[in-house]
């Protein structure tokens, strides 16, 4: 027999329409306005050291959409591919150095160095997860040892823990004991952020492809 058409499942249908389409909506909109930034302000670049060279017939900048975008992602791979050279290394160390000690700058570029190395660089941070027990009770939090040892903090045998936030690039840092931190040593950490990060809610799995969680079952 057919249920009667309710109001509330019209909103449970929405709701359910919502999960579905706004993921991937956010994603094609982020993806979208990063590309769209970078093929704004690069054609403009170009002309101010170039004026030449992206003017039209009559005098306006030339604008070809996909083209600014392409250009700052091979950029970037180059500098990657050619940072592993002994010189490239040392110039930008030097360059490094320079930003380090300029007043005004040097908070903004270290704390931005140490973030992006802490996900990517050769110094990442976010590998070593665990389950810490930071308020000393039978509830456990999933975090990252960022230092293992503090004692220039005056605290023997403590840990710093990255405790993330659910749904934000935000979260805490703890200072507990050895003690009270356990690693997780059945999935790998970048599972371990991903199920922190969506709330729990997503499912774990091994690399070789065998589900070894899913909190929705």
């Amino acid at each position: 027999m057919q249920q009667p058409f309710t109001y509330k499942r019209l909103f449970q249908y929405f709701l359910q329409g919502l999960l579905i389409v706004a993921p991937i909506a956010i994603t094609f909109w982020a993806i979208a306005s990063i590309f769209g930034f970078i093929d704004g302000i690069l054609p403009n670049l170009i002309h101010f050291i170039f004026p030449s060279l992206m003017e039209d017939a009559q005098g306006n900048i030339r604008r070809i959409p996909g083209v600014g975008f392409i250009l700052v992602i091979s950029m970037v791979l180059l500098i990657g591919y050619v940072s592993s050279s002994y010189i490239f290394t040392k110039i930008v160390d030097v360059f490094d150095r320079v930003l380090e000690k300029t007043p005004g700058i040097k908070f903004v570029y270290s704390t931005l160095k140490d973030f992006f190395e802490a996900f990517a660089g050769e110094k990442k941070k976010f590998t070593n997860n665990v389950l810490a027990n930071v308020d000393d009770n039978d509830v456990w939090r999933v975090g990252f040892i960022t230092q293992d040892d503090m004692e220039e903090f005056g605290f023997k045998d403590y840990v710093a823990v990255y405790i993330p936030m659910a749904y934000s690039v935000a979260g805490n840092v703890y200072i507990i004991p050895k003690s009270r931190v356990k690693p997780i040593t059945n999935i790998s950490a970048a599972q371990t952020m991903k199920f922190a990060v969506s709330g729990g809610v997503t499912d774990v799995v091994e690399p070789h492809g065998k589900e070894f969680f899913n909190p929705a079952k």
